[in-house]
């Protein structure tokens, strides 16, 4: 292969690149931003993994919280029902109360999580249509937040169970 032909093939290969993916033989600022683009679509990746870990640590207080609560009041109820003590009215009232600040803490982080996302998803789709990252990969559903919301369906029947007697934790 002749030196012209070298200096064709490479000139090719460059203007290339430049249309369609970045090679080592591609200028070093197309690189670098190449590079950054990058580096920030999976910044959003991080961004989202970090907001799933805000839920999870919301899950486990509230999980802690919930089941705190509903031991608390079947230990005192089953006590009652076996006259071991007389009223289990004050277990029972902080049982629920457990319980019920497990949901309400469940319900604003699962708030929290779902706003923070939408918000997160339509900067990537802006700076994805700006051409500043390429956002290639999907947001797949959040396995957290649908633990979230399925640890608080759990919850709601617990506390029915509790102040109106029905569900399945009967």
């Amino acid at each position: 292969m002749s030196t012209a032909d070298k200096t064709d093939t490479e000139s090719t290969i460059a203007s290339n690149a430049s249309m369609d993916e970045i090679i080592g033989k591609s200028d070093s600022a197309r690189i670098a931003t190449e590079l950054a683009a990058r580096r920030t679509g999976m910044s959003f990746q991080r961004t989202r993994m970090s907001a799933d870990r805000t839920l999870m640590s919301v899950i486990r207080t509230s999980l802690s919280l919930i089941s705190f609560g509903f031991t608390i009041y079947q230990i005192f109820e089953k006590m009652k029902a076996a006259d071991v003590i007389g009223s289990a009215a004050a277990p029972r009232h902080f049982g629920v109360t457990l319980v019920a600040l497990g949901i309400g803490m469940l319900i604003l982080g699962i708030i929290y999580e779902a706003r923070f996302m939408l918000s997160l998803r339509k900067q990537r789709i802006s700076m994805a249509q700006d051409g500043l990252i390429h956002a290639e990969s999907e947001f797949p559903p959040s396995m957290t937040l649908i633990t979230a919301v399925i640890l608080l369906l759990i919850g709601i029947a617990a506390i029915l169970n509790m102040v109106f007697h029905i569900g399945p934790f009967g």
